[in-house]
């Protein structure tokens, strides 16, 4: 009995160690095949794309919070250039609202509103310029990323049928090269559609202050005004 286990421990011992090759970065990318290439462009449109709408946003919504009472005091001593200089001097789509306000003074109260709200609406399309872009990219990357899967396997089962040779490693050293490709798209759709809706906050955010703004705005146009 003493003997057997021996022997047995003897064959454990002796018996070759299989060597785990370890895979880095390059590697992986390297085996998910040609499918990579375009997930990998959609992954830098889309960090390009986050990146330039994170700083023009945060850029726009950077506004003096004396802007608003400087502009008050100057209707308020009738000098209209001066309230037109001071949104000249501020680029920003307040500003750009409150401007064309300014101009439009004058007219019925119910025509300013409707001018304010048109600009209102021309400077949020500016700001959501290109994130339809990123939306597209949290659609297609993961779609690419299995259909890069879906094309590895039947690779794999063609390899089989003509081979004849059904093993373990035959089919699973293919398959996770394959999977790549699945995880590639996936994280990069996920990125995507973070970033969508984040920058989609910031300008909800933003929105909401230029409404404030404009209501402050119109307030103002029926207090008396010197002329």
């Amino acid at each position: 009995m003493t003997t057997n286990f021996l022997t047995i421990l003897l064959q454990i011992v002796e018996e070759p160690q299989v060597q785990v090759q370890s895979l880095n970065l390059f590697d992986l990318i390297v085996k998910g095949g040609i499918i990579m290439l375009p997930i990998f462009l959609l992954s830098f449109l889309s960090i390009y794309i986050m990146v330039e709408r994170y700083f023009f946003i945060s850029k726009a919504g950077k506004i003096d919070k004396s802007f608003m009472q400087n502009i008050k005091q100057a209707l308020h001593n009738g000098n209209r250039q001066e309230a037109l200089a001071l949104c000249k001097k501020v680029d920003s789509p307040i500003a750009h609202v409150i401007e064309k306000g300014i101009h439009r003074i004058g007219l019925p109260i119910k025509d300013i509103q409707d001018e304010i709200q048109t600009i209102g609406s021309i400077e949020m399309s500016k700001m959501e310029n290109k994130l339809s872009y990123l939306g597209l990219v949290a659609g297609t990357a993961p779609m690419l990323g299995f259909i890069g899967t879906i094309m590895g396997i039947i690779k794999i089962f063609y390899n089989i049928s003509l081979s004849d040779n059904i093993s373990i490693g035959i089919i699973a050293g293919g398959l996770y090269e394959k999977m790549i490709t699945s995880c590639a798209g996936l994280i990069v759709g996920v990125v995507a559609y973070t970033g969508y809706h984040y920058l989609n906050m910031m300008i909800d955010k933003f929105a909401l202050q230029v409404e404030i703004t404009a209501s402050e705005f119109i307030d103002l146009l029926r207090e008396p005004i010197k002329k």
